[in-house]
């Protein structure tokens, strides 16, 4: 293989000095032609990886977090470069999604057994995401936490009691694959992905290859409720919870008040008062354990 790897060297937590040379030890034992390189701004690793795709790789390693993996898989969509991902974030949404290895030396084994999942992908507008993006509180908590000055399991604890505190549910028109309805709603997520990251799983039943994503809506509760639904997200039980409904679509309309923040695969965007969001059906080719079941 023509082999590209994108590192972003501020994503995550943790060193990175040594998985250039992880990754060439791997692929020095067969004749692969490798390429080892270093994302240096917001964009930068989108560039690199249509490059990639320009110049006939057969494969892009992303080393990074969902941001990291995001930019680089916008590149490769609709085309047969294969996306591998080392999962080096904060939270690891679609690496977690497709049961890789958290470890760098077990995920590049996946990567060197070469089996591939062609997966969805969705837009927002013109923002493809892979995972989730979403409107209200995990927005604001997205908003929060890209401000804020270190990263890691904590300071996003932190970010998100802060946030429930803040937070004011709002109404929103929601139009599902032509069938409108209006809501008050504590968050509104659309998942193509089951889980934000860190094992949040806001979509238990979501599919990656289904071209459908799950629109979740969460409606105001009483703060004492906030425990049980925070238990109901980390073991996979969120789908219970009486304030909660989820809806299969392949096209959904949200319209606001007023324009704001978006979170897309956990990177805030400013978003007008009208947003489109769209399935595209196997779109984007990764690197995933063959019995991900």
């Amino acid at each position: 293989m023509k082999i590209l790897t994108i590192i972003n060297p501020i994503s995550g937590i943790g060193s990175k000095s040594n998985i250039p040379s992880l990754i060439a030890e791997v692929f020095a034992r067969e004749p692969h032609e490798l390429f080892i390189t270093y994302s240096q701004r917001a964009g930068h690793a989108r560039e690199l990886a249509a490059q990639a795709v320009d110049k006939h790789y057969d494969c892009v390693i992303a080393v990074g977090g969902d941001g990291t993996v995001n930019e680089i898989a916008q590149s490769l969509r609709y085309t047969d470069v294969a996306l591998g991902i080392i999962p080096k974030g904060s939270g690891n949404g679609l690496a977690r999604a497709l049961k890789l290895p958290l470890t760098v030396s077990k995920a590049l084994d996946v990567i060197k057994a070469g089996h591939i999942r062609t997966i969805d992908c969705c837009e927002a507008e013109d923002h493809p995401f892979f995972c989730t993006c979403g409107l209200g509180f995990d927005a604001e908590v997205s908003n929060k936490f890209a401000q804020a000055g270190t990263r890691g399991p904590i300071t996003y604890a932190r970010t998100m009691i802060e946030s429930f505190l803040q937070n004011e549910p709002k109404e929103y028109k929601l139009t599902i694959d032509g069938k409108s309805f209006v809501e008050k709603a504590f968050l509104v997520t659309c998942a193509n992905a089951p889980q934000y990251g860190n094992n949040a799983y806001i979509a238990p039943l979501a599919d990656l290859e289904d071209g459908k994503m799950d629109v979740v809506i969460i409606r105001p509760f009483n703060p004492l409720e906030a425990p049980q639904l925070a238990l109901q997200l980390f073991t996979k039980r969120i789908n219970s919870n009486s304030n909660l409904d989820t809806y299969k679509a392949e096209n959904l309309i949200i319209e606001r008040d007023r324009e704001g923040v978006v979170h897309i695969d956990g990177d805030p965007v400013m978003l007008g008062k009208r947003i489109k969001v769209r399935t595209y059906g196997r779109s984007l080719k990764v690197f995933a354990p063959e019995n991900y079941d």
